[in-house]
């Protein structure tokens, strides 16, 4: 038996209810994904909760979208920027925070993104920084189109950015969405809506005035809780 003092020290789980759930009847294929039996929670070891580590290198410009091999992107320059918190409003300073994508058309530069929207031959889509030491961060890229998705009849995704957190180990990885004030598509959005109704809201970015560029870019900022009361709901329970 490990002595106490060499007890790793884990991941305290979430409340039950803070994410969404893994089978949400609204969202068509995770009923071909959620695990048909309960997860087995596995104890957490040493090398599970300190590494491996996360030392890759961020280059510079990896946090600028709209600048491509031959050009610029299309579409609408926006600035989205925030901070990370833990549940405390402590600031969590180098954490890799990475971002995916639709274009300003709403479509991925991915293979199996197919449906008859213009690719956009100067916008990847991907972007990646780190946070500095009070946990800001930043990103300049291109507003996001809608898409549909065939989840139900005319459905669409809302424009949105997909965000990934890592820590200082894979296993400490935290996926979320980004959506912007206001949208129409809110409604029938079954992401959206598989999230509690109240932190739903936390998924949804505030425009901003004040840090947008003036004759360059909206500003949109977007903080990221990653425990607590005040959480980001994200895409799945973690132990």
């Amino acid at each position: 038996m490990t002595p106490p003092l060499l007890q790793p020290p884990g991941y305290v789980p979430v409340p039950e209810g803070t994410n969404p759930p893994l089978n949400s009847p609204g969202y068509k294929s995770t009923g071909l994904r959620a695990p048909a039996q309960q997860p087995i929670v596995l104890p957490h070891r040493l090398t599970e909760v300190t590494g491996p580590l996360l030392t890759g290198p961020v280059n510079p410009g990896d946090d600028d979208l709209t600048i491509g091999a031959n050009g610029e992107a299309v579409g609408q320059r926006i600035v989205v920027f925030g901070r990370v918190l833990d549940s405390d409003g402590r600031a969590i300073p180098d954490t890799l925070v990475e971002i995916w994508q639709a274009n300003a058309a709403g479509r991925y530069a991915h293979r199996w993104d197919n449906w008859p929207a213009p690719l956009d031959p100067n916008f990847t889509g991907g972007g990646r920084t780190l946070t500095d030491a009070h946990g800001n961060y930043s990103f300049t890229t291109i507003k996001p189109g809608a898409y549909p998705w065939g989840n139900h009849h005319n459905a669409w995704r809302p424009a949105h950015i997909h965000f990934s957190l890592f820590g200082r180990a894979f296993t400490q990885r935290l996926v979320t969405q980004m959506y912007f004030p206001d949208d129409p598509l809110f409604a029938q959005d079954p992401i959206y809506n598989s999230a509690p109704e109240e932190s739903r809201h936390r998924m949804v970015s505030t425009f901003d005035l004040d840090a947008t560029r003036p004759e360059w870019a909206l500003a949109f900022r977007f903080d990221i809780v990653l425990r607590g009361r005040a959480q980001t709901p994200f895409e799945e329970p973690h132990a």
